[in-house]
């Protein structure tokens, strides 16, 4: 296999010697592993991926045999990361073998995005129709209700009251609403991802997320994204809340970032665009309940009880209008959103790199 084509597979690809060490790992591979070619020369590949039925098994088997084996649709785990489902492709290679990794969990995030982006714009016709048709009755409501109970007292004043303060209640769900279908479109620039994460950290540690540790693991070689700097903490501070509001006391928030050649995603025109630039943001709380987890980014879906379901879809509404998606994984202990993001242009990096200076 010519470089070229080597370095043109846009699946993870590795070529093992005959004790499954690594003798050369392309592009998406390193991405995929979150690790250089050079750090992964030589590395036992058994030793750095969880497969299934033992992955020196297969390799073995093949081997032996001297004929290719596929897994399908099998479970492989990096470290401590969620598994992955993944189709796993050996053949042999003289006296090693060849690797192709095709994850199927980018497909099935995908499809998850595209069904949480339509059901965002429906929100949002819905959110436009509805706030101004629904206020300004309750606002009379509320006025009655205070009026009544200036001649009140006792349990009935009780109920006047409880009127008044369901009904402001109600208003302020639909103002959220608003806010929902009101989004201005992205002002997107050259953004260094770092700066937006840590204005967003402070923020959170100051306010909602006081009772918890947030620990940051950054690639800092990352490059600059394209965005709109103040949407995106929004995205983050949305996060950021949802994981402390689970996080138990004295709990741990993650927030890591790193590079990921392999991940591209078809674009309505036809067209493809890489989203290279990953943010995870993992907590230790309880997990998401399993009735909700399919339906997680739906408007009013939440998994919390007086939760309004419409900070989620927002975080997927602006990430689409960014050519970005989000992803969650979750189980007891550990719930991981990532979120993955297009690099800025060249020239767009220099302009920040003139602004920086």
């Amino acid at each position: 296999m010519t470089d070229a084509v080597w370095h043109a597979l846009p699946i993870p690809a590795l070529t093992l010697d005959p004790d499954d060490r690594i003798l050369a790992i392309n592009g998406p591979g390193e991405g995929f592993l979150n690790r250089s070619a050079r750090v992964l020369a030589e590395r036992n590949l058994p030793d750095l991926i969880d497969v299934e039925g033992g992955l020196a098994n297969a390799t073995s088997r093949v081997r032996r045999n001297g004929a290719p084996l596929t897994l399908h649709d099998t479970a492989l785990r990096i470290g401590r990361a969620p598994a992955l489902r993944c189709e796993l492709h050996i053949a042999p290679l003289g006296e090693g073998t060849l690797i192709l990794i095709s994850p199927q969990d980018i497909a099935a995030r995908l499809d998850r995005a595209s069904t949480s982006r339509s059901a965002a714009r429906s929100a949002i016709g819905m959110a436009e129709m509805l706030a101004h048709e629904i206020k300004n009755p309750l606002a009379g409501i509320t006025g009655a209700a205070q009026l009544l109970g200036m001649n009140l007292s006792g349990e009935d004043l009780q109920m006047t009251d409880l009127i008044v303060a369901e009904t402001r209640r109600i208003v302020k769900l639909l103002e959220q609403v608003e806010q929902f279908g009101n989004l201005q479109p992205p002002r997107r620039r050259a953004v260094n991802i770092h700066d937006v994460l840590d204005r967003a950290r402070r923020s959170a540690l100051v306010g909602f997320a006081a009772h918890t540790s947030i620990e940051e693991k950054y690639d800092p070689s990352l490059p600059p994204t394209l965005g709109d700097p103040d949407q995106l903490q929004q995205v983050f501070l949305n996060l950021l809340k949802n994981a402390a509001q689970v996080a138990p006391q004295d709990g741990k928030i993650t927030i890591r970032t790193f590079y990921e050649a392999a991940l591209r995603v078809r674009r309505p025109d036809g067209t493809h665009g890489d989203l290279p630039l990953q943010v995870e943001i993992v907590d230790d709380g309880p997990g998401i309940p399993p009735h909700v987890a399919s339906n997680l980014f739906e408007p009013f879906v939440s998994g919390r009880e007086n939760g309004t379901g419409l900070g989620l879809p927002l975080v997927a509404k602006i990430l689409d209008e960014h050519e970005g998606w989000i992803s969650v994984d979750s189980a007891p202990g550990r719930t991981v959103f990532r979120i993955s993001l297009p690099r800025a242009p060249n020239d767009m990096k220099n302009d920040l790199q003139d602004i920086e200076r």
